[in-house]
């Protein structure tokens, strides 16, 4: 017997959590599954989150907004951004109202521009459960049911048990979050594009696939990415001579090309200092470790992909985070942010607020969604859209350890031509065509992984321009024609097309 809720949210990230909540307060039956534990999984939980915490018609807002459409070369949406920022504000503002413990300025004023990622989503999980929501933990959803084309559930199993789960729903939110191809970014490895293939799999369009290729600095021995310090550094060679690249990961990319790259974080103030470990500790923790006092010795650096998690693309999804295909929504990293962020990472602050912001409106509409279908919404005959055809020994870590490193390293993820793309758009099909490893435990995993690295390879060798994240070395140079969307999808094949920019919103 399946359970039976008016709203199904996949993923327990700050999105997912939203999601929830609000269908709960427009008066839904909620239930949220996640692959991990609510609270503790995903990249928001594994250190703190900037968010952006300001009032329309205000200065800051202002070069808020400002920023993102400079930044987004031709694809962020100013009115959109604009939106995002209310919500976000709003949600803070209730936040605060419900007694979450916001850090203050030395004056004692509330400051509301931070998030401690675990006490924030444990925060969230104790509201969702005092507010009535179902939480299944260690409970990754597999597949979609489909209703004469609406989606109408899911199924999944349980990571301790092994047993099945079916949910049937009158309207579903994937809040899955994104993709790092396991490069082992902090909070990252649980994020293997799962939510991309089971949308996909019902006919849900992707966009910004192209736009996957972030890299974060971090040091060697720790998965670290967060960015920010880097800005007081210093980086030289093995030989210790100083490299000009300021902080710059495209510098700092080449350098790595040709061999180690050092940094020593000596250009912040004493104050500075004690600011970051205070706003960032987990920066910290692997030097503390180690011995190393990252302000006066020099330490190696690398840099790990942290694909469409910090990158732009995703599910295509409008206004209220409704996707291509009825009944699903699409929220957060799950979702694309080219209209938040453009062709560029949208960092911390703007993902943080786009998840929060996205989260709510999904939630709201997945709700009304459900309750416009009335009494039919669970009794709709339901099939399954994944066939869940598996061979009977098979294994899938070749398939993992080819996407990583066609995806992994800086000559192929970070700098790209067609030569490279080709090569790998040809080992990803080959791999797909193959049913034979599909019987492995991590099946499921490796083929989300695989889907998404066959749509971003398509779209970064369908976009024949350099633009933000996508950096093609055979076409260094903007289109002429100016900016635009490409749309990506397909299970059997890998498709994209071209997105005019006046047809990029999807109907309300």
């Amino acid at each position: 017997m399946a359970d039976q809720v008016d709203v199904l949210v996949i993923g327990g990230g700050p999105a997912g959590c939203w999601a929830a909540l609000t269908a709960l307060e427009a008066g839904a039956s909620v239930m949220l599954v996640e692959k991990g534990y609510v609270g503790t999984g995903g990249a928001t939980a594994s250190g703190n989150t900037t968010i952006i915490h300001t009032a329309r018609g205000t200065a800051e807002r202002r070069m808020s907004v400002e920023q993102r459409v400079r930044l987004g070369q031709g694809l962020a949406d100013a009115e959109f951004i604009e939106r995002v920022l209310d919500r976000t504000k709003e949600n803070l503002d209730r936040l605060a109202g419900w007694g979450y413990p916001f850090p203050s300025y030395e004056d004692g004023r509330p400051y509301r521009g931070m998030l401690r990622g675990v006490d924030y989503l444990r925060f969230m999980r104790q509201r969702l459960i005092k507010g009535g929501a179902g939480l299944r933990d260690q409970s990754p959803a597999d597949g979609l049911l489909v209703s004469d084309g609406v989606v109408s559930g899911a199924t999944g199993y349980d990571r301790r048990t092994g047993e099945r789960w079916k949910v049937r729903a009158g309207a579903v939110v994937i809040a899955t979050g994104g993709c790092a191809f396991l490069s082992g970014a902090l909070g990252t490895n649980n994020l293997t594009g799962d939510g991309y293939l089971i949308g996909a799999e019902v006919g849900a369009h992707l966009s910004g696939m192209e736009f996957s290729s972030q890299y974060g600095i971090s040091p060697v021995n720790s998965g670290v990415t967060k960015g920010v310090v880097y800005f007081w550094a210093t980086f030289s060679d093995a030989s210790g001579r100083q490299l000009d690249v300021a902080g710059n990961r495209h510098g700092i990319a080449r350098h790595l090309l040709d061999g180690p790259v050092y940094a020593i974080l000596d250009k912040a103030s004493p104050r500075l200092r004690e600011g970051f470990r205070k706003g960032q500790p987990n920066i910290f923790v692997p030097f503390d470790r180690m011995g190393i006092d990252p302000f006066t010795q020099r330490f190696e650096v690398t840099m790990r992909h942290e694909g469409t998690v910090r990158g732009t693309g995703g599910l295509l999804a409008g206004d209220c985070g409704q996707t291509t295909v009825p009944g699903l929504y699409a929220v957060g990293d799950a979702s694309s942010r080219e209209r938040m962020s453009g062709a560029v990472s949208g960092g911390g602050g703007p993902n943080s607020s786009f998840a929060m912001a996205t989260g709510s409106w999904a939630g709201e509409a997945a709700s009304a969604f459900a309750s416009g279908l009335g009494l039919r919404k669970h009794s709709r005959a339901a099939a399954p859209a994944h066939d869940g055809d598996r061979a009977a020994n098979g294994d899938a870590t070749h398939v993992i350890a080819a996407v990583k490193d066609r995806m992994q390293p800086l000559e192929r993820g970070f700098f790209r031509d067609e030569a490279s793309l080709t090569q790998s758009a040809a080992t990803f099909e080959a791999l797909w065509r193959d049913r034979s490893w599909r019987a492995d435990g991590r099946a499921r995993e490796a083929e989300a992984l695989l889907a998404t690295a066959r749509w971003a390879t398509a779209a970064a060798l369908a976009r024949r321009e350099s633009r933000g994240l996508q950096r093609r070395t055979d076409f260094p140079d903007a289109d002429a024609r100016g900016p635009r969307s490409l749309r990506a999808g397909g299970i059997e094949a890998a498709w994209v097309s071209e997105t005019p920019e006046t047809e990029r919103r999807l109907a309300s």
